[in-house]
């Protein structure tokens, strides 16, 4: 089993997260399971034949000669960024994704030697450190395009230049086309070394099979920047499909996919696991784990949590987990999310706190302190899913795995 800490989000954060780590790792005496043997009370196991089932299903989903980015931003989407990346390079993925610099820059120091693009907007003032570490750039906007000429050395540019066709976030507009192009090749006639290595979209709606009008147009519209850019001399890696469109669209592959929260075995929403599920499966590969701290039993009418937000309408067992919001579990979730514990659901009590919650175990038989509580994941016949949890805290899963503290020991196991 390999065990580490995820790594910084931020070079500025160091001092802290080594400082906070420790608050995280305190043990508490009791029954002993895998967290307190760690010195964890609270931890999360990564499956890593789950790693390898999602993304041999999706490749299989792919044309042989399409190339595959995992994206690992955001800590790979709370996975670990480093452990991650380690475990899917291993199984093949070409690229990889991420939103910044200061992302990057850990895994070309890991050893990385696979192609990395980023994804996101790189300050002026980073976008040399990027061409010295041989990562490429995404160039949305117009004042990217000229940072380019002030980047020294002889070492290869490379881009990725971002089209808008509807998601209106990053990107160059329809309108855009011609100056770009032509901004383009002074650039290559200025700096011999400049390298347009992609070109690429993202769908502002491509996770319902029964509504594909607005990415057929969207397709429409990159296809015009994808003639142009041919018809220029360039031979971009083209690509626009993250998981959804990958699932959906087989047609918008290209030249190369993104595949992101489908390689953690998260549907990228209900639509698309309705619509393809029966053809493709995908395994979660996250649990997310604590322990129980404190058992007690309380009389009917207690209120329980900060604002007395729950009345007990019985004599009821309760019992405290280490963890709260400043660990990921949303506070949306008070009163109304819900931990596995000797596989039955067990409700969250009144308010979620900063660092603990209280949950209802008056139906758990022979409860004791340290006893394992999934927070995330299976447990006997039942589970808790990004999915489950999203809908009760009113969120996405996209937002519910990410935020998980970065800070929690994470177990490739």
């Amino acid at each position: 089993m390999h065990s580490c800490k995820g790594p910084l989000l931020d070079n500025t954060q160091g001092l802290f997260l080594l400082y906070c780590s420790r608050h995280l790792n305190l043990l508490i005496l009791g029954q002993m399971n895998f967290g307190e043997k760690n010195g964890l009370r609270t931890w999360i196991e990564i499956d890593k034949k789950a790693i390898k089932h999602n993304y041999q299903v999706l490749r299989k989903s792919m044309s042989p000669k399409c190339l595959l980015m995992a994206v690992v931003k955001s800590n790979a989407y709370g996975h670990s960024l480093l452990d991650f990346s380690k475990n899917i390079s291993a199984l093949g993925v070409d690229w990889f994704g991420v939103d910044s610099v200061t992302e990057a820059i850990p895994l070309r120091k890991a050893g990385t030697k696979k192609p990395i693009l980023i994804l996101g907007y790189t300050l002026p003032a980073m976008m040399q450190k990027a061409v010295s570490n041989d990562i490429s750039l995404t160039i949305s906007s117009f004042e990217s395009l000229k940072v380019l000429e002030k980047i020294n050395g002889k070492l290869k540019i490379k881009i990725h230049i971002k089209v808008d066709t509807g998601m209106h976030r990053q990107g160059f507009l329809q309108k855009d086309l011609i100056q770009v192009i032509e901004i383009l090749k002074k650039l290559s006639k200025k700096k011999s070394n400049l390298v347009v290595e992609g070109l690429f979209t993202h769908f502002a709606s491509g996770k319902d099979p029964k509504n594909p009008t607005f990415t057929i147009d969207q397709l429409k519209e990159f296809e015009k920047w994808r003639i142009a850019f041919k018809d220029a001399g360039w031979k971009p890696i083209v690509h626009a499909s993250a998981s959804a469109g990958t699932l959906l669209f087989p047609e918008a592959h290209f030249d190369m996919v993104r595949l992101g929260i489908s390689l953690y075995g998260i549907w990228p929403s209900e639509e698309v696991r309705l619509g393809v599920e029966s053809k493709i499966s995908l395994k979660p590969i996250l649990s997310w784990k604590t322990l129980i701290s404190e058992i007690k039993t309380v009389p009917a009418g207690s209120k329980i949590g900060y604002d007395c937000t729950e009345t007990l309408d019985k004599e009821t067992q309760i019992a405290n987990c280490p963890i709260g919001y400043w660990h990921g579990f949303p506070r949306a979730l008070s009163s109304v999310g819900y931990v596995l514990v000797k596989g039955k659901k067990c409700k969250v009590l009144g308010r979620v706190s900063m660092d603990m919650i209280t949950i209802d175990v008056g139906d758990v038989q022979n409860l004791k302190v340290g006893e394992e509580v999934v927070v995330l994941g299976k447990q006997g016949r039942e589970d808790v899913t990004a999915h489950d949890m999203a809908i009760l805290a009113g969120t996405s899963s996209y937002e519910i795995i990410t935020r998980i503290n970065p800070l929690i020991k994470r177990s490739y196991i």
